[in-house]
């Protein structure tokens, strides 16, 4: 028997455990930790300057009702069932939840999720969090640049749609660790130039066994997935191997 000289791929259980369970729910969370993945990916948003847990800008997709999300009061906000009885969790319930369990992969959403995250995990750092469980993520560069200089030592990942022009300015400005690329960007030679720049390349989002197979003889260093059984399952599976 020998082992694999390929490093295991990182899985993300992107929005918790969400091919399983309702997403961005403490119950998808905890599936997620209970399918062993050692990072939770999920979204911030603020309401009244509170970090919640959510990912659309409405309402309508998983809470099945009307409006933007930030428009509503926290009280309302909190009182919606967005599957299985689920509610939508605030951060500091989530991170509660994962401390000591799973890192927390962070996107910030929206007006204020950058101030409203730094707050609390400001206060989870006191508590016994360290800055490398964490990784900053979003595609809104100002909230990100707020949340980086709220939080200088929280390591931060570059999120894109394709591939960057001015993929160096970005390193300059955030210093960050990771690109993370929307599946249908990736290439060999992106991830290449990635890794040349220093940064890990991580994909987003492979819920597919084919893609989480092909993703991973492409060379990347990690993947966002809503199955997180499955890309564990392969990783396990190619650690050990007899030839």
């Amino acid at each position: 028997m020998t082992i694999s000289s390929a490093p295991p791929l990182v899985c993300f259980a992107h929005r918790g455990a969400s091919g399983h369970e309702p997403e961005n729910t403490l119950r998808s969370f905890s599936k997620a930790l209970a399918l062993g993945a050692p990072w939770i990916e999920f979204d911030v948003r603020a309401v009244e300057d509170e970090a919640i847990v959510f990912h659309d800008r409405t309402l309508t997709r998983c809470a099945k009702r009307f409006g933007f999300i930030d428009r509503q009061s926290l009280a309302a906000v909190r009182s919606y069932d967005v599957g299985k009885g689920e509610r939508i969790p605030l951060l500091s319930e989530v991170l509660a939840l994962i401390r000591g369990k799973a890192k927390a992969q962070v996107e910030l959403k929206g007006f204020g999720s950058a101030s409203a995250a730094a707050r609390v995990i400001k206060e989870a750092l006191v508590q016994g969090w360290q800055a490398r469980d964490f990784l900053v993520s979003a595609f809104d560069q100002i909230e990100l640049s707020i949340f980086k200089g709220e939080h200088p030592e929280i390591p931060i990942g570059l999120l894109v749609y394709g591939y960057p022009i001015n993929l160096d300015e970005m390193i300059r400005t955030f210093e960050p660790i990771s690109l993370h690329l929307h599946i249908d960007a990736v290439t060999t030679q992106r991830i290449a130039d990635a890794r040349a720049k220093g940064l890990a390349v991580y994909v987003y989002t492979a819920n597919e066994t084919h893609d989480i197979e092909t993703l991973r003889d492409m060379g990347v260093d990690g993947l966002f997935t809503n199955f997180p059984d499955r890309v564990l399952g392969l990783t396990r599976k190619d650690l050990l191997h007899t030839p």
